[in-house]
């Protein structure tokens, strides 16, 4: 099972689809961010914006777009 759940992310997101393209960036975001921070870089990478007990970065944002901490707009 996911957690969140499907229908707290769909609270803060058009669709599903939006929900996975939000988070995967995001997720890709916080790779690049811990994977920085031994080189002292990481400037153009925001730290988590939530307190997780999970480690998957994947999980990280889901809980963040759950939260509403992430804002986006379709280009």
């Amino acid at each position: 099972m996911i957690n969140p759940r499907i229908d707290h992310l769909l609270e803060n997101v058009d669709s599903n689809y939006a929900s996975v393209i939000v988070a995967a960036k995001r997720a890709r975001q916080i790779n690049s961010y811990y994977h920085n921070l031994g080189e002292g870089t990481f400037d153009e990478f925001p730290p988590p914006m939530v307190e997780s007990g999970s480690k998957n970065y994947l999980t990280i944002a889901l809980e963040e777009v759950a939260r509403g901490k992430l804002k986006y707009h379709y280009r």
